[in-house]
């Protein structure tokens, strides 16, 4: 199959499909999930079910493997930079520090992750970090409001950042194996993801 085949019809219905049904569970961002007890459990979990997070978090992975031209360091710039800036964006909304735009920009995220993956686009170093580091601030922020009277917001943000390693690390690892194997499905997935972030966007204007 060609670098540029396409799916089937039927499999751009289901993709579509898809796509449509994700907003339904997306921005879960109100009481960490309906979490009464907030350790470090409930805190690994909410990314996981926040569909918008995963779908973000999963995609940078995806990405990466998908745009690297080689095995090594330049993996983990993206994935990185998102954990590190999710981590900054988590410590503001914890001190109460309000940026505008959170959801849209949370949005956001989803159409450009998704538009990376579809392209394949190579970043090379630290300029990947920033580029996904920048959404990853309002992932964080939405995750620090939420826990800002929490008594144990450490162990809970422990365990999301815990949950955003793991995502990364199976974008990673799918985007890996898909690198030379059927080049319209990471595609698909990155259409998936990207028309997600259109819808999400659609609803909140």
């Amino acid at each position: 199959m060609s670098f540029f085949a396409l799916p089937s019809p039927r499999a751009l219905r289901a993709l579509l499909a898809l796509a449509a049904a994700l907003p339904a569970a997306a921005f879960a961002h109100t009481g960490v999930d309906g979490h009464t007890h907030l350790d470090f459990f409930s805190g690994f979990v909410h990314p996981l079910t926040g569909m918008d997070h995963l779908a973000a978090m999963v995609a940078v992975g995806l990405w990466s493997a998908l745009a690297a031209r080689r095995a090594g360091p330049e993996l983990l710039w993206g994935p990185m930079g998102f954990a590190g800036m999710l981590l900054l964006g988590a410590l503001l909304g914890l001190q109460g520090v309000q940026l505008p735009a959170v959801e849209p920009m949370i949005a956001a995220s989803l159409l450009v992750t998704g538009l990376l993956v579809v392209a394949r686009w190579h970043v090379a170093g630290i300029a990947a970090a920033l580029i996904v580091g920048v959404f990853a601030v309002f992932h964080g922020l939405a995750h620090g409001y939420e826990l800002a009277a929490a008594p144990s917001a450490w162990a809970t943000l422990s365990g999301m950042l815990a949950a955003t390693v793991l995502l990364h690390l199976a974008g990673l690892g799918a985007g890996w194996a898909l690198r030379s194997a059927n080049a319209w499905l990471p595609r698909a997935a990155g259409a998936v993801v990207a028309i997600f972030g259109v819808t999400l966007l659609a609803r909140l204007a």
